[in-house]
């Protein structure tokens, strides 16, 4: 019995490891056919052929597109950034615009419109993305290199006959940098060969052949053309193209290259190296065949590499950056200029790139380099989304976060990184509402576009998310949170303050106080979020808010058609009850000079429906609905006597009504018991405080 379990155990393991690595997968991956075999692929996929910048801008559109008008201007949201790869593991957000200027650079490269001879430099702040967005690029070119869409092709030598050691010892010799098998075709033969494969090609990629072979695969052919005296259909015998995949873990078409202490910088690290073991055998320091083609530059061919730090590189770096640029070709050791097709991606911070632009010696590089600037969000919802893809209710187990925790963070992160507005009317709190997609009374999207046109380096300055990052998560570790088991936005803004003494990043005092008020604002801010909230808790009763809204429409109806209103309780008719609407009125600031208005557009709204055969709803109308919310919690509060939990002696039918309330902000808000108790408390001193200053 057990050896059969253990049959059928052994066995279901086996078809999930055979489900994992599927047989069919396997050799379409590793696809082999002669160079005949490959120029029918050509001719039947013309898109195999793509340059670098090709495939890396048709990888960024296989994802698909949204768009959104934003302040009257088309935004193109690309879902690539939404890392779909990873289940948004290194997701993007808030930064559409700098994204579609991205693209927009692949686009033009794509198409041969010039940019396809720069370095792409991406530019901002610590903390901004930058690595994040070239790690995105390196992981979807890779993707893409695994589907039909992405595939290309490179080949090997073989010669199992030859007695002349072409190759070496060796039967086989891959091209150690995955050059494009069309490559192999003579100069003189191009235009003739190309012009059939283009032969009714009705993609809009055009089969073209650019550059030479790299010096061992050159050598080779050279020596193979040698031996069959200029027959290049025998030649030709001795290819084998093979499908190859994009890895950057095993640096085939994707390179990474970190600048190092100058001392130990080397060129040989992106352009190769000489292999001193295989001069013996080849007996030349300058036969290719002994020549390590394995540095950033030659093994990022046919994809992408990325140069962190790009602009602390030593000068002599910056020269081969320089033609691999502009040129296309690269100078390995001892051997002529060398072709290359790839992407080639910097990121660089603010004092690095004040550096370049000093510089007069780097004109050329300057010249050379088209700079995207990546700065920090500066829309509140799109910040929120950062900290919340680490911290949830998934990720976090055991600790409760409470309700605008990591609002409250993400409002104060924004903060400093906005300009003051030049209007003196307008405070930086509500220019992040602005921003944020708010509407504010005479701001339209035009004063909004104008307010952003004005603040020319906002974003590339102020807090990086990281920071809060690192605050969020001390304040979930530390002692207090461990034993409430929540985490409170007070906790959180502590966290902030108190790590701003420490700020490395923090050049001046003057600064620290400037962040220190505007953790101010954000407080004063959340109390006005939560008051809110307790305030719409206490009055959620709807049958309560329905019969005060009809008692509302009643008398307004009747002022507006100078009509009495008849008393329920009494009978009589009555004049319009003035003061009832004001008193819902003011709670929403109608001045006395525009109720009339107001009054005859609720009423104009009521008609309005009513022809189309529809039934008022207050829930339909914002403004009303807030206003009839307070003026019923303004007429429950006193019954609730909620400043009387400050005294902590709360009678037993109030204790039932608290009960109600905090029920209701676990169940509409996601407070949990603890923050839920905390807030109320918190609200009732905020009340407790009122009242004081109401009596003195």
């Amino acid at each position: 019995m057990a050896q059969n379990e253990h049959t059928n155990s052994s066995s279901d393991w086996a078809k999930m490891l055979g489900d994992t690595h599927s047989v069919k997968e396997f050799r379409n991956f590793h696809w082999e056919g002669s160079f005949s075999d490959y120029l029918d692929l050509v001719k039947k996929r013309p898109q195999i052929t793509r340059n670098a910048f090709q495939r890396m801008y048709d990888m960024v559109l296989s994802w698909g597109t949204t768009s959104y008008v934003e302040y009257k201007k088309n935004i193109i949201r690309y879902q690539f950034f939404d890392d779909p790869i990873d289940h948004g593991k290194d997701a993007v957000y808030g930064l559409d615009v700098p994204l579609m200027k991205l693209v927009h650079f692949f686009k033009s490269a794509a198409y041969g419109y010039g940019t396809e001879k720069r370095v792409l430099l991406l530019h901002g702040p610590v903390g901004s993305a930058k690595s994040t967005i070239a790690r995105l690029l390196k992981k979807g070119i890779e993707r893409y290199s695994k589907t039909d869409e992405g595939e290309l092709y490179t080949f090997k030598w073989v010669d199992n006959k030859g007695n002349d050691h072409i190759l070496g010892n060796q039967t086989e010799l891959a091209c150690p940098m995955h050059e494009e098998p069309l490559k192999l075709i003579p100069q003189e033969l191009r235009p003739k060969i190309l012009d059939e494969l283009n032969k009714g090609n009705k993609s809009e990629h055009k089969v073209v052949v650019t550059g030479d072979l790299c010096p061992a695969c050159r050598y080779v052919q050279r020596e193979f053309m040698r031996r069959y005296q200029g027959d290049p259909i025998k030649v030709l015998e001795h290819i084998r193209v093979q499908r190859f995949l994009l890895s950057e873990k095993d640096r085939i078409g994707i390179g990474t290259f970190q600048p190092k202490d100058e001392k130990n910088q080397d060129s040989t690290e992106l352009t190769g190296d000489i292999n001193y073991r295989k001069i013996a055998e080849y007996g030349s320091d300058s036969d290719p065949r002994a020549f390590n083609f394995d540095g950033e530059f030659n093994i990022a061919n046919r994809g992408v590499v990325e140069f962190i730090e790009v602009l602390k590189l030593d000068v002599a770096f910056l020269y081969d950056l320089l033609g691999a640029s502009q040129e296309h070709k690269i100078k390995p050791k001892k051997f002529p200029q060398t072709d290359i097709d790839e992407v080639i991606i910097g990121h660089t911070n603010e004092p690095e790139f004040k550096k370049l632009q000093n510089n007069e010696f780097m004109e050329a590089l300057r010249d050379r380099t088209v700079k995207i600037d990546i700065p920090y969000i500066t829309k509140l919802r799109q910040e929120i989304k950062i900290y919340e893809k680490d911290f949830n209710s998934n990720k976090i187990k055991g600790k409760h976060i409470a309700p605008h925790t990591v609002g409250v963070a993400a409002m104060w992160a924004i903060l400093t990184r906005l300009e003051q507005p030049k209007k003196a009317n307008l405070s930086l709190l509500q220019k992040l509402k602005l921003y944020d997609g708010k509407t504010l009374t005479g701001y339209t999207e035009d004063n909004v576009k104008e307010l952003r046109k004005e603040a020319v380096r906002e974003g590339l300055e102020g807090i990086s998310p990281r920071y809060v990052q690192d605050k969020i998560s001390n304040a979930l570790v530390n002692d207090k949170a461990g034993d409430q088991g929540c985490v409170n936005p007070f906790m959180v803004m502590n966290e902030l303050e108190g790590g701003l003494k420490h700020h490395a990043l923090i050049g001046s005092d003057e600064k620290r106080r400037e962040y220190k008020e505007l953790l101010a604002v954000v407080k004063q801010e959340y109390e006005d979020i939560v008051k809110n909230e307790v305030q719409r808790a206490i009055s959620a009763d709807e049958d309560g808010i329905a019969k005060l809204c009809a008692n509302y429409i009643d008398n307004v109806k009747a002022y507006t058609q100078r009509e009495r209103v008849k008393n329920k309780y009494t009978g009589q008719d009555e004049e319009p009850d003035e003061r009832l609407m004001r008193s819902i009125e003011d709670k929403i600031d109608i001045p006395e000079s525009r109720k009339d208005d107001f009054r005859r557009e609720i009423m104009n709204y009521i008609g309005a429906l009513a022809i189309e055969g529809r039934i008022f709803d207050y829930k339909t109308n914002e403004r009303l609905h807030k206003a009839l919310e307070l003026k019923l919690f303004e007429d429950q509060k006193d019954t609730i006597k909620l400043t009387s939990l400050v005294s902590n002696v709360v009678d037993r039918s109030t204790q039932e009504k608290i009960d109600v309330v905090k029920a209701r902000l676990i169940k509409n808000y996601g407070y949990c018991e603890i923050c839920s108790t905390d807030v109320l408390n918190f609200v009732a001193s905020i009340f407790a405080r009122g009242d004081v200053k109401k009596r003195s």
